[in-house]
């Protein structure tokens, strides 16, 4: 989960811990506790720094919980955008970059969905944010679809066959090998496209799955 910014000054004296520091703290606890968890002064202890520190960066504990949105905005709807909008040659290979964001936690960490999800149930506002963000991933995906030639009615059911499948395996935390999720990709892409992937295809992406849990941490 954790965040760096690349070029953030190391603060010194009293205020010891950076911006990114409590935003990392804040999307751990959300992930793990929920938002109630999100709270300024436990945070302080834990980053051994006085409660002032906090407010050299956020005006309030709700300015905080705004850039925990900000920060899922920018990841996980960011990143199904950005690859629904890549071009391809064919529907499959643009499919198989969405699919991207289902092998790569960095690029979409479902905990974090769902977190946002579940507070989304405390807050209206949280709920208008995952609406817009739940209709802005459709429509990228929606768009892809009609990029190569399906019409907007059926783009639009695929879309959502797709993404409401995508986000079902997480909240029923389906758990399956790697290799059994692999084997089932060309069936998938058949389901969502009606076309045959070639093999090429299936073992570029299987490359790419593969790379991701070999990383290094």
């Amino acid at each position: 989960m954790t965040v760096k910014e690349q070029g953030e000054p190391t603060l010194v004296g009293n205020i010891k811990a950076t911006r990114q520091d409590w935003i990392n703290l804040a999307l751990e606890a959300l992930v793990s506790e929920g938002v109630e968890s999100v709270r300024i002064l436990p945070f302080a202890q834990t980053l051994g720094v006085s409660r002032s520190s906090f407010y050299w960066y956020f005006k309030s504990r709700q300015d905080l919980l705004d850039q925990l949105l900000d920060h899922w905005r920018n990841t996980n709807t960011r990143a199904i955008i950005e690859r629904a909008e890549r071009p391809a040659a064919t529907i499959v290979r643009g499919l198989l970059n969405v699919f991207e964001c289902w092998a790569d936690e960095s690029l979409f960490n479902p905990r974090l969905d769902f977190a946002i999800r579940e507070w989304a149930r405390r807050s209206e506002a949280v709920r208008q944010a995952i609406d817009a963000a739940d209709t802005a991933r459709l429509a990228a995906i929606r768009d892809l679809y009609m990029r190569h030639g399906f019409e907007a009615d059926d783009a639009f059911i695929r879309a959502r066959v797709l993404y409401f499948m995508q986000i079902g395996y997480y909240v029923l935390d389906v758990k399956e090998p790697l290799e059994t999720r692999l084997g089932y990709a060309a069936a998938y892409l058949r389901s969502f496209t009606g076309q045959e992937p070639s093999k090429v295809d299936i073992e570029h992406f299987s490359a790419f799955a593969l790379q991701v849990v070999n990383r290094e941490p």
